[in-house]
């Protein structure tokens, strides 16, 4: 395999609405370029991206692909990445190593939910970007009405660099804004096309949008801006420097038009993007940490420097094997080097590399600094870590995923498949980062949370096809906690057991009174003169520990609660530590339901963001959740709503929200504080944690 070094290679990634046609716009690429030799349709399943068997049965991208081709003696690495929301972690481990962003549009339906969510992370990540306006041959096409809503919804840098000259069914020719040409296509198979003079029907309407093209080009640069305002034009090579420069600055953002299932315009775009995209060695240096003493670098990608990489996505298949895939960002790789995992201080020897097709994979000798490649799964490297030089040991910017917006609890069907159920969603989470799990302790449940119950149920769905381990997802108990309003000035207990032989004897006086929100527990020992010898008073505590833990009300754990052991008495050969841990626990139980018991709820702040229309309807459904309305805010046409909502009432949010502004809203949400429970919902929650326990009991 030809190596590459990094003037030669573009790395873009296609993101964008689900069905919008990122997957077959990489197939006709591949095709036109000669790296497959038949384009596969995903209605067949047959394409190069979408090789996984949940992505071939459902007809939608799950995962991010890895694909290249070469044009032009270049080499573009192209990231194909799911549209549906649920799998936006796909999309931002893409955008973290991509080098420009293209975004797919539908030329009938316009701007869609997908289109927002995924420009939102081209705009925190800076990043150059093009735009694609596919689906040119559908019959309601509307190529010009779809860039001018591109422009205002999403940059006004937008800008055509190439527009149909027919639209609908019989769409097969583009004219070049860049050439001033008009390039028709033939038959998608056949790789054909003809460039011809633009026609004059045509030409003033492709000299005023090449005017405005030229114009967007000369803003990047003064001494051009001058040239053009005193001249009305640049020269070709002023163009395409401007060109290459504006992109790079993110100052002009180029729009295409295309038809990928019939061919039409790929040859443009390639064209385009080998002479135009920038190179990574052309992008800004990275700004990585040394890994001693954290003291900041900026690492130029350059092939003589140290070797670095970053591993930005895993992946296990059957017929794949296990792969760790990788952009290099310094220095150049080859199979048998060292390099150390500076996140976790291992040695890993690369085995060997490749360069990947979907699941198809090809040798090769050297991977140079700004390339995208994959390595046999290494010993103890994961999603996320870097790889170094042991004799520059850095660490690079890690990959921002978002906090989950859904959880559930996992319930095996069959006892004893906890190991193999926790060794399945470990490998869940590597392929799947933004898909996290964990046993919490507090409520003894498995709980997997993540961006969408459509991804929960795939990641549930791999432990069957992949472990043969079959579970269910259950809604999970809330953290609740436990705590008092009053006080119990004085809660005896004495624990007093005869049975032949030597007895059992343990006596306590409790003192009980509430605590700040947040303070925790407070033991205090207040005996005096030796009524409970001090040998039993670790033992008074730890009996306190323990019914505080398991709770009293709903078996919740109490917090915010002082305890002073006054008095009590003993027996010379009776007491034990035994006696007294349950006389304290007994003791405890009695004074806490004198103290005015509550419980307390988790409350965790959610900022929604949604299009205005849908203002009134989500405003009421969070009131309808017990929330409480803390901040409004607007940004362009949408509205941000900031509240805080109880956990209880939040679970499969984001489905409703989804469903309330026709897949338009996004929320976020993170644990704000604990606060009491309203009365009637704290008596129903003790309800049904009685009637679960006697449940249980049967």
């Amino acid at each position: 395999m030809k190596e590459y070094n990094a003037d030669a290679i573009r790395n873009i990634a296609f993101i964008g609405h689900g069905g919008s046609g990122k997957t077959t716009i990489s197939e006709i690429l591949l095709f036109t370029s000669g790296e497959i030799n038949r384009i596969g349709k995903v209605e067949e399943g047959n394409t190069t991206s979408d090789f996984n068997a949940n992505e071939i049965e459902k007809r939608i991208s799950i995962a991010a692909s890895t694909l290249h081709l070469e044009w032009n003696a270049t080499k573009i690495n192209i990231l194909d990445t799911p549209g549906f929301p649920d799998f936006i972690g796909q999309v931002i481990s893409s955008l973290h190593v991509a080098d420009l962003a293209v975004s797919v549009i539908k030329s009938f339906e316009g701007i869609e939910v997908g289109t927002e969510q995924t420009w939102e992370y081209v705009r925190k990540y800076k990043l150059p970007a093009a735009v694609i306006i596919n689906k040119v041959d559908n019959e309601h096409s509307k190529f010009f009405e779809t860039i001018a809503q591109a422009k205002t919804r999403l940059s006004h840098d937008i800008t055509v660099v190439s527009f149909p000259v027919k639209e609908g069914l019989n769409f097969n020719s583009v004219i070049d804004l860049v050439k001033m040409k008009m390039i028709t296509y033939a038959d998608a198979g056949s790789k054909k096309f003809t460039e011809e003079d633009i026609p004059a029907d045509l030409k003033a309407h492709a000299d005023k949008l090449r005017e405005v093209l030229v114009e967007k080009i000369a803003e990047a640069n003064e001494e051009f801006m001058n040239k053009f305002f005193e001249e009305g034009a640049l020269s070709d090579e002023e163009i395409q420097k401007g060109l290459k420069t504006s992109i790079l600055s993110g100052g002009l953002i180029p729009a295409f038009a295309f038809a990928a299932t019939k061919g039409v315009g790929q040859n443009t775009l390639l064209d385009f993007a080998v002479k135009y995209f920038p190179a990574p060695n052309e992008r800004e240096p990275i700004e990585a940490s040394m890994k001693d003493g954290g003291k900041k670098v900026k690492l130029a990608c350059d092939v003589k420097g140290e070797p670095a990489l970053l591993i930005f996505k895993s992946l296990s298949e059957q017929h794949v094997g296990e792969l760790s895939i990788f952009k290099v960002y310094s220095g150049s790789l080859s199979p048998g080097l060292d390099l150390q995992n500076t996140h976790r201080d291992k040695i890993e020897r690369l085995g060997q590399i490749y360069v990947l097709n979907g699941h198809n994979r090809k040798d090769i000798t050297k991977l140079n600094a700004g390339d995208i490649g994959a390595v046999v799964k290494l010993k103890d490297s994961h999603t996320g870590d870097t790889l170094s030089s042991k004799n520059f040991t850095i660490l690079l910017p890690e990959i921002q995923y978002p906090e989950p917006v859904i959880r559930f609890a996992v319930k095996p069907k069959a006892k004893g498949d906890e190991d193999k159920i926790s060794a399945a969603l470990h490998t869940a989470h590597e392929e799947e980062p933004t898909l996290r799990t964990k046993f919490d302790p507090e409520i003894s449940q498995t709980v997997v949370s993540g961006q969408g119950e459509l991804q929960l149920n795939l990641g549930i769905k791999l432990l069957k096809d992949r472990y043969g381990v079959e579970v269910e997802l259950v809604e999970p108990r809330i953290p609740y906690r436990e705590t008092i309003k009053g006080k119990c000035e004085d809660s005896e207990y004495k624990h007093k057991k005869q049975s032949g032989g030597r007895g059992q004897y343990g006596h306590v006086h409790l003192k009980l009174e509430p605590m700040p929100r947040g303070s925790g527990y407070e033991f205090v020992d207040d005996i005096v003169g030796g009524v409970v010898p001090g040998r039993f008073i670790p033992a008074v505590e730890k009996g306190l520990k323990e019914i505080m833990t398991k709770g009293i009300l709903t078996g919740s754990k109490v917090v915010d609660v002082k305890v002073s052991l006054f008095d009590g008495t003993y027996h010379a050969v009776d007491s034990d530590e035994v006696s007294f841990k349950i006389a304290a626990s007994m003791a405890f139980r009695k004074g806490f339901m004198e103290s005015k018991p509550m419980l307390l709820e988790p409350i965790y702040d959610i900022n929604v963001k949604i299009p205005d229309k849908y203002m009134g309807d989500v405003m009421g459904d969070i009131s309808g959740r017990r929330g409480k309305i803390q901040n409004m805010d607007s940004e362009n046409s949408f509205q941000i709503i900031k509240a805080k909502v109880p956990l209880a009432e939040l679970h499969k949010y984001s489905t409703q929200l989804r469903s309330l502004t026709s897949g338009r809203g996004m929320f976020s949400m993170s644990f704000s504080h604990y606060e009491e429970v309203p009365k009637e919902t704290e008596t129903k929650v003790i309800e049904e944690y009685q009637k679960h326990k006697e449940e249980e009991a049967e």
